[in-house]
């Protein structure tokens, strides 16, 4: 996912492209059950409505910065893979903002808590429509900026502001060249990350390097670990797959040495 790409851009420029505990003694940490079914909702979609209702009920027992993003993280999913329609999609990006608002609010300096609360409000203002979209950028500006004051080596970070310099028309702010250079940035950090892969190859495309785009799409459908396995499956591969096929070029061909 990557989380903070594959699933993150709109197509007028908004793309789309984690935590600190509460300074408790008690503080509370995520149900392992819900995280087990954050690790395999690849296998049953059911799996996110069940862990939205244990962190939902963590976090009214005792709000917490670390189970507050994750109820954040699921709102996303949830609008990614369960949601039926544009209602019950805004219902949920609108759900996962303000979890992520309130995840920012107890822990300042979460990165998870900045990443999951930009995610949530790109998706939600790309879902009602340009005008909102537009009005983002901004957000995810500062969100991005923030990200990386954090962590200057955040993968979620560099694919956010990547997104961003690739969809934004230059009159906006973007720009092609440092789009790429946050894009392998981030890859650096993780080359495992086929959110980001994708992203990558979608920039080639863009600026006609076909056969760089061609090659990052193959690294994304052959990877073998990917470093967030359910959204591999839902999303970057049969992506990659679709767009490996737009060029002609076979899926299941592997990469040229």
């Amino acid at each position: 996912m990557s989380r903070a790409a594959g699933a993150i851009r709109s197509r007028v420029g908004v793309p789309l492209l984690f935590v600190a505990a509460l300074a408790s003694p008690a503080a509370a940490e995520t149900p392992p059950e819900a995280r087990a079914f954050l690790e395999h909702y690849h296998e049953d979609l059911g799996h996110l409505d069940r862990a939205r209702d244990l962190l939902a009920a963590a976090a009214e027992r005792q709000p917490d910065a670390t189970v507050v993003t994750d109820l954040s993280r699921t709102w996303f999913l949830i609008g990614e893979f369960r949601a039926r329609g544009d209602s019950e999609r805004l219902a949920a990006y609108d759900r996962g903002r303000e979890a992520g608002r309130r995840a920012v609010a107890l822990a300042p300096r979460s990165e998870s808590a900045h990443v999951w609360y930009a995610l949530n409000s790109a998706r939600w203002a790309e879902t009602r429509g340009l005008m909102r979209a537009l009005s983002v950028v901004p957000v995810l500006r500062q969100e991005a900026q923030t990200i990386l004051s954090l962590n200057p080596a955040s993968v979620e970070g560099h694919t956010l502001a990547g997104g961003l310099d690739a969809e934004l028309p230059a009159m906006l702010g973007g720009d092609r060249a440092r789009a790429e250079e946050h894009f392998r940035r981030a890859l650096e950090a993780d080359p495992r990350r086929t959110g980001t892969r994708l992203e990558l190859a979608r920039l080639y495309l863009a600026t006609r390097r076909s056969a760089d785009a061609q090659r990052e799409l193959q690294r994304v459908v052959a990877e073998p670990a990917p470093s967030d396995m359910p959204y591999w499956v839902l999303r970057d591969a049969p992506r990659a797959r679709a767009l490996l096929t737009s060029l002609g070029v076979n899926p299941d061909a592997r990469e040229a040495p």
